[in-house]
């Protein structure tokens, strides 16, 4: 079984806006912006939505970058998250009641605070290039094994 969600990283010169998420799943770490599909909503139209309602922005132009699945020992759902890069955006972020948005410098950026596996996809990702991956997690949110690999098509 599939959960179909969304990831936008929104990043402008040499920063990065991450979200420090404050309930529900991943809260205490930073993010990008981004959540569930929901029902006769497309995966871009569910992104710019999460975007609008977690950081208060509107996206301009933003791009497909890469699919990632995830696996949890103990649970048979697997999560598909489709990830958008944009950095044409209106409005300044704003704190929600989910999410505490916050600039980081490309060097700055904070992976001891955030899911470890976003120091294997985020560098492909600031370099501008696609890819697709699979992570399984065992306990304590420890990665047991991962697969990722560039992608010089088109991701759908």
């Amino acid at each position: 079984m599939k959960k179909v969600l969304t990831l936008c990283i929104i990043y402008k010169d040499s920063r990065v806006l991450l979200g420090m998420k404050k309930r529900g799943f991943g809260a205490g770490k930073w993010n990008g912006f981004g959540g569930k599909v929901q029902e006769n909503e497309t995966v871009e139209d569910a992104m710019r939505r999460e975007v609008r309602e977690e950081a208060g922005i509107s996206l301009g132009r933003s791009e497909k970058m890469g699919i990632l699945e995830f696996e949890f020992f103990g649970n048979p759902e697997i999560l598909e998250v489709h990830v958008f890069g944009a950095s044409e955006f209106e409005d300044e972020p704003v704190e929600t009641e989910e999410m505490k948005p916050q600039w980081f410098l490309v060097h700055e950026i904070p992976f001891d605070l955030m899911w470890p596996d976003d120091r294997h996809w985020f560098p492909i990702f600031l370099e501008g290039k696609k890819f697709k991956g699979k992570f399984f997690f065992g306990a304590h949110e420890a990665i047991t094994s991962f697969r990722l690999e560039l992608v010089h098509s088109p991701i759908y």
